[in-house]
């Protein structure tokens, strides 16, 4: 029985792998056809997932024992909610008619600072027993900073220019990605500091993704 649990088990594990590199096929094909139909479909998985974090957390906090992951959680929302608009108005998509290619790239790098600060904080958050933490306060503050960097992006128009058509990325850019992949790497050594509180395939799937981000800020 134990040796035909094993053959499924590795069956699976074979056919999810055939999925993903399909998958990855697919987009590839995609993005050499169009490109914007590529960003569009990524973007918008991306949400889903941000949006599922937020979504399997929330209705699951009552069984957590710290507040790392609530806190993360109410971030993913704000995380998806600006990557929605940034997909939006990328350009091509014709959605914010008179904002060119250096909206959507403010927007990315939003969320990216979104994502690094907050992973940076949720450590924070472990020492926090019995539900110590104001959820509504976190959504407060989240939708405060959001909608301030919404205004100066799209209102008052002092966010600083991260791209320029015909010269491409700002040094903001730039700077900005090595600073938000040094905030990434600071979250790796608090949560190295926290290892024991959790689960080790969490652990090390927590580590993971934030390697992955820094990886994908330098590039």
């Amino acid at each position: 029985m134990e040796n035909i649990l094993g053959i499924y088990n590795n069956y699976n594990k074979q056919i999810k792998l055939a999925l993903v590199f399909l998958a990855l096929f697919g987009l590839t094909l995609v993005g050499l056809k169009n490109y914007l139909l590529f960003h569009t479909s990524v973007e918008l998985f991306s949400i889903v997932v941000a949006s599922g974090v937020f979504i399997v957390v929330w209705n699951s906090r009552k069984f957590f024992d710290n507040d790392f992951f609530i806190f993360l959680g109410i971030a993913f929302f704000f995380i998806a909610f600006v990557d929605l608009i940034h997909t939006l108005a990328y350009s091509g998509m014709n959605i914010f008619p008179g904002y060119g290619t250096n909206t959507p790239t403010q927007l990315w790098i939003t969320l990216r600072y979104i994502m690094a600060v907050s992973f940076f904080i949720a450590p924070f958050f472990l020492n926090f027993k019995n539900k110590m933490l104001k959820t509504e306060f976190v959504f407060a503050a989240y939708s405060f900073a959001t909608l301030i960097i919404i205004l100066t992006i799209f209102q008052w128009e002092i966010f600083p220019t991260a791209f320029i058509q015909g010269q491409g990325l700002t040094p903001f850019k730039k700077i900005s990605e090595y600073i938000i992949s040094l905030i990434f790497a600071a979250s790796i050594f608090l949560l190295f500091r926290h290892k024991k509180d959790f689960n080790k395939n969490v652990f090390n799937l927590l580590i993971s993704s934030i390697a992955i981000n820094i990886l994908s800020e330098l590039s």
